[in-house]
């Protein structure tokens, strides 16, 4: 707290972005529950709706849990209806990550701050609250969606691409069952729902394989865009992702996902290589080098993984030896 405060008055930029992760020190301070590092941000003009990669400030405060760093970026004004790229708005972005990195309780704490504040419960980004609640077994939450307006009909523009009438036909009963208050019924339905989008999700992630043997780099992201929405914990989709950015020449994304990647799983290995990888194209070699040797801890054996770490020490050496070098690029 004291040495965010000393840069701020001595004029640092609040708003300033860091070059790894896209974010700015306001994202930082809600995702990890500075409360009074938040404050101090705002105070000093941080934008509270700030862009970054994965969403506002208010969407990573969401991702975490973080209740009172909510409360807080909505006092002062955050949008709460604000969507970002993969999990949408505040309000589906918490009920996405229950209960991988938060209990149901807190989930529904969430909800009802961001109701209060204006949410929309019938959001389609990429999928209603009420279809994600169920989906995930949150009877709860279900329950109090329906007491505020929640719509049980899933929109038509809604069943994805691929969809067939068996799995509209579980929405739609699962739906029915909610209405019926039939919470248990309810998440039966979607939880054989699910096991279609678990189908859906293997075969995705089979074309996002090929399209990246066949160097369609693009086409391979859309896939695993596509199979992360049915599955934002797939440590592995992220990692897949971050390889087809990089060679898009994204390394910004890339690098999101790398570090998304580590932190679903962080004994994975892959994650700490595409780290590597997007950090040398950004020419953050001492970080590349520290990421790279952190997966070579992991798998001390892996080929690829030492070469890379060479090829990290020497350019982070070369670029001590001549410090201009990055200046004149």
């Amino acid at each position: 707290m004291t040495a965010a405060r000393y840069f701020l008055e001595k004029g640092a930029n609040p708003n300033t972005k860091s070059s790894s992760t896209g974010t700015t020190p306001l994202h930082e301070a809600v995702a990890t529950g500075c409360d009074e590092i938040a404050r101090l941000l705002l105070s000093k003009g941080a934008n509270v709706d700030a862009p970054s990669p994965h969403g506002t400030p208010l969407v990573a405060a969401a991702a975490h849990g973080k209740f009172s760093a909510m409360k807080i970026l909505l006092e002062h004004h955050a949008d709460p209806n604000k969507v970002s790229w993969d999990l949408g708005t505040p309000l589906t972005t918490a009920l996405y990550v229950t209960p991988e990195r938060m209990n149901e309780s807190t989930c529904l704490e969430c909800m009802k701050l961001l109701v209060k504040a204006g949410a929309d419960v019938n959001c389609t980004t990429p999928e209603t609250p009420l279809a994600i609640a169920t989906n995930n077994g949150l009877t709860t939450c279900v329950k109090y969606l329906l007491e505020v307006g929640a719509n049980i009909n899933v929109p038509a523009k809604q069943v994805k691409k691929g969809d067939n009438d068996s799995k509209a036909s579980l929405k739609s009963s699962g739906a029915k069952a909610a209405e019926g208050k039939n919470y248990v019924a309810a998440s039966k339905f979607y939880s054989e729902d699910k096991s279609s989008d678990k189908d859906r999700k293997a075969r995705l992630k089979s074309q996002g394989a090929k399209a990246v043997e066949g160097k369609d780099y693009a086409a391979a992201s859309k896939f695993y865009t596509e199979a992360i929405k049915l599955d934002p914990a797939d440590a592995v989709l992220y990692s897949n992702r971050s390889l087809c950015h990089l060679k898009c020449g994204e390394a910004h994304a890339a690098l999101v996902d790398a570090n998304a990647c580590i932190s679903l799983n962080p004994k994975f290995p892959k994650g700490y290589y595409r780290k590597g990888a997007a950090l040398m194209s950004l020419l953050e070699y001492k970080q590349a080098s520290a990421a790279l040797s952190a997966g070579m801890k992991l798998k001390p054996e892996n080929e690829e993984m030492q070469v890379a770490h060479r090829g990290a020490v020497g350019a982070m050496r070369k670029e001590q030896s001549e410090p201009g070098l990055r200046a004149l690029d």
